[in-house]
C-alpha cells in the first residue's frame, strides 16, 4: 500500500473569503501547449462516455485542460481532467467556463487526472501534494508510455484518508463517494486503431459505452430486429405454402377418387 502525506499547509485555509475574483479575472491560459494528442483525447472520450452514462443528470462538470484556481494569491493548477459533482454542467445565462475557479463553484473536485508527458509534470510529487490539500478525493495518474522512466505502474488510482493519499488496487478502481469505477480497457476511437484508453465502470464492473459504441450497439439491436421481422415474415409464408399444398394434395385425392371438388 502506498501512502502519501502532504505538508500541513493548505491554501484553501488561507483563501480570503472576501475575494471577489472570478474566472473572468484570471488568466486562462498559461500559453504552454500539450505535448500529447492523448491528453486531449482521453479527457473528451471520458466525458462523452458520462455524458452518455449521466444523460438524465445535470449537477456534474467534467473539465478537460482547464486551470483550476484554488487561492487568487497562486497560479492555477492545470489537470488533464477534473470531475466536480454538485455544480451544473452548464451555467444558465453564462459563457462556458474559462477556468474552474473553486471560491466561484463553491466546490472542491473529487476527482483529477493526470496524463504523464514526455517531460515529467511533477505528478508524483508537487502535484500529488497539492491535490491532497485541496481535498480532492481522487486521483488518477495515468502513465502508459513512461511509468518505466518514472519507477510507477502506468494506471494509478489514489485515495484520500485522513489527509494521506492511499493507492487503490484494482482495474476498474471503484470510487463509491463518485459513484464511478475506472479503468483501462482495449477500443477503438477517433478514427484510431484499437489501442489502450481509460473508461468509466459501474459498480459492478461493467464498462459504460462510448457513444460511437453506442450508436453501433443500437445499430446491431436495429439489425437483429429487423431480422427476427423478417424471419417471422418467412415462417409465416412457410406456413401459407405448408396449408396451401396440404389443401392441393387433398383437392387430388378427391379427383383421384371421382369427385369434383368444385361439386362440394
Amino acid at each position: 500500500m502506498v501512502q502519501f502525506k502532504p505538508s500541513q499547509s493548505s491554501p484553501t485555509r488561507s483563501l480570503p473569503v472576501q475575494s471577489l475574483l472570478t474566472e473572468q479575472d484570471l488568466p486562462d491560459t498559461d500559453e504552454q501547449p500539450v505535448d500529447n494528442e492523448l491528453q486531449i483525447l482521453l479527457p473528451m472520450l471520458l466525458r462523452a462516455i458520462l455524458a452518455l452514462a449521466w444523460a438524465g443528470r445535470s449537477e456534474w462538470f467534467l473539465g478537460a485542460n482547464l486551470g483550476v484556481y484554488y487561492d487568487p494569491n497562486n497560479p492555477a493548477v492545470g489537470p488533464d481532467a477534473l470531475l466536480s459533482l454538485g455544480v451544473p454542467i452548464y451555467r444558465p445565462n453564462e459563457d462556458l467556463r474559462l477556468s474552474y475557479v473553486i471560491w466561484q463553484e463553491g466546490v472542491v473536485p473529487q476527482w483529477v487526472l493526470e496524463i504523464v508527458s514526455k517531460k515529467p509534470g511533477k505528478e508524483y510529487d508537487q502535484k500529488m501534494e497539492l491535490y491532497a490539500q485541496l481535498g480532492v478525493t481522487y486521483y488518477t495518474i495515468y502513465n502508459p508510455k513512461y511509468h518505466q522512466r518514472d519507477k510507477h505502474d502506468p494506471f494509478e488510482v489514489y485515495k484520500l484518508v485522513d489527509d494521506q493519499y492511499v493507492r487503490q488496487s484494482g482495474d476498474p478502481v471503484w470510487m463509491p463517494e463518485i459513484g464511478l469505477g475506472i479503468g483501462v480497457d482495449q477500443g477503438v476511437h477517433s478514427g484510431l486503431p484499437q489501442r489502450e484508453w481509460l473508461y468509466w465502470y459501474d459498480q459492478q464492473g461493467n464498462r459504460y459505452p462510448a457513444p460511437e459504441n453506442a450508436v453501433e450497439t443500437a445499430r446491431q439491436e436495429v439489425e437483429a430486429a429487423e431480422q427476427r421481422e423478417a424471419n417471422v415474415r418467412e415462417e409465416a409464408r412457410q406456413q401459407v405454402e405448408e396449408a396451401r399444398q396440404q389443401m392441393d394434395a387433398l383437392l387430388q385425392k378427391l379427383r383421384d377418387r371421382g369427385i369434383d371438388p368444385n361439386t362440394l
